[in-house]
């Protein structure tokens, strides 16, 4: 059961579309690696802005989610945004997950 996620939106500078897309796909196999991150998507929600909506059984699977690789790999790559990430917290009300 999850009951609470993350909702990430992140905009990218002129020309870095390609970028951001390649680093979000490639952000894939490292949340595999998270047997706490319950469901994970990376999303374009239009030209240049991009997401990350993700979702975790309790506050220490978020939290160890923020600490981790893919967060890294933000921050490592922050030239490639035109602001700072906006992460909101979120409580996950209803969810329909495989088994």
């Amino acid at each position: 059961m999850v009951t609470l996620g993350l909702l990430i939106r992140l905009e990218a500078k002129p020309g870095k579309e390609a970028e951001v897309e390649n680093l979000l796909k490639g952000g894939l196999p490292l949340v595999q690696q998270e047997p706490a991150t319950t469901a994970w998507f990376g999303i374009r929600l239009g030209p240049s802005t991009f997401g990350i909506f993700d979702v975790f059984p309790d506050e220490s699977g978020r939290e160890a989610h923020l600490s981790g690789r893919v967060a890294a790999a933000l921050k490592e790559n922050a030239g490639l945004f035109a602001r700072a990430p906006d992460i909101e917290k979120i409580d996950v009300m209803a969810a329909k997950l495989p088994r």
